[in-house]
């Protein structure tokens, strides 16, 4: 029974069903908001807290969560999913109170102290117990480190520090560029142009749901799938030869997994219709890179008008994709800046997808000057 319930947590930590499972899991949350109850909650960091523990007993499970540099990662997972369900939790209930004609918690907390002495003895005490707690850590666990850098033995796999991590995991489904440069760029910027894209002035200064369903299903799918689940995947799952390990799994150095990508222009010209990729020249790689080019120019900048026609428009099954009712109240600039950002993060998991059911590599591939999508 515990071998079978090992394979099946290996089997559940794969990449396709571990992602599936986490997105799945986060919209039933926002769809079944009693979830952010507080039996709810109890209930979940229990399991969580019962299902950690117990695997400790595991040889492989604790060789790998029990090193230095990995503990503090756990306690980031607890902390994520503390606060994120103290926001929620908190949100849901001052909805609640709206609907009833009262009022939210935070016009209830009434009280104000000052900040001498009151305010400067409590950041005092705080400052304290975290440098007691910082010297106990540092004497019972030993620092993380190794010896100085040899590039004739280089670790496998070789990782970047935690908070890189979700980075370096993005490096494996698109170029150095995209992955490096234009996407960490659109995350602080997108962040930076909510509150110009998202002017409703409802819900400020308190936490709310209802108010912000849309902006906050999208920021937390962001930040809790596309960052601290990559995070934590590059973390215990990732090992030897960057392949996927389940957590019960041993991290095998002599396993490799042979990488049979293709990119579109091979399913097109190779597996389609059976020909050569067309060669010769710059005329010869827009020939062969077509389809590519197509398929990215229709999802920027076709999907976005598309999206912004009324619900009528389009057929049965397909009326979810519609988005009038935001580019009405948005208007038409600040509606095209928010879903180019939002199809922007959503071209993230897309691509893993298209990696991890057809081996995609790149949908446009122009090695001759070095651009890749």
């Amino acid at each position: 029974m515990i071998d079978l319930f090992k394979d099946l947590v290996n089997w559940a930590s794969g990449p396709t069903v571990l992602f599936t499972i986490a997105t799945l899991g986060l919209l039933a949350a926002f769809r079944f908001t009693q979830v952010w109850s507080k039996t709810s909650a109890k209930v979940f960091f229990a399991v969580l807290a019962v299902f950690y523990t117990a695997s400790m007993w595991d040889p492989d499970f604790f060789l790998i969560v029990a090193k230095p540099d990995n503990i503090p990662i756990t306690g980031v997972i607890f902390l994520v999913f503390f606060f994120t369900w103290f926001a929620m939790h908190q949100g849901i209930q001052n909805d609640r109170r709206s609907a009833g004609e009262g009022e939210v918690l935070e016009k209830q907390e009434s009280e104000k102290v000052w900040v001498w002495p009151d305010l400067v003895y409590t950041e005092m005490l705080a400052m304290v117990i975290l440098s007691i707690v910082l010297l106990v850590w540092s004497i019972l666990l030993a620092a993380p480190l190794e010896q100085p850098a040899n590039p004739a033995d280089s670790p496998n796999p070789s990782k970047a520090p935690w908070y890189f991590l979700g980075l370096q995991e993005m490096l494996v489904y698109f170029d150095p560029w995209l992955a490096g440069v234009v996407f960490p760029t659109l995350i602080i910027v997108g962040l930076m142009a909510i509150p110009y894209i998202d002017t409703n002035p409802k819900g400020n200064g308190y936490f709310t749901f209802k108010e912000r369903k849309a902006e906050i299903v999208i920021f937390l799918f962001g930040f809790l799938i596309l960052w601290c689940l990559l995070v934590v995947s590059g973390t215990f799952l990732r090992g030897p030869n960057w392949n996927f390990f389940g957590p019960y799994e041993y991290w095998d150095v002599h396993r490799v997994e042979p990488l049979l990508n293709v990119n579109v222009s091979d399913f097109f010209w190779v597996k389609l219709l059976g020909r050569p990729l067309p060669t010769g020249g710059f005329f010869a790689a827009l020939m062969r890179e077509w389809l590519g080019i197509l398929m990215v120019g229709a999802y920027l900048f076709v999907l976005p008008v598309v999206m912004s026609w009324p619900r009528d428009k389009f057929p049965t099954g397909f009326k979810w994709l519609s988005c009038h009712h935001y580019f009405e109240k948005m208007g038409a600039t600040r509606y095209y800046l928010g879903v180019s950002l939002f199809l922007m993060m959503m071209s993230l998991p897309i691509k893993m997808y298209l990696r991890w059911a057809f081996n995609l590599k790149y949908i446009v591939a122009f090695p001759e000057i070095f651009f890749n999508i």
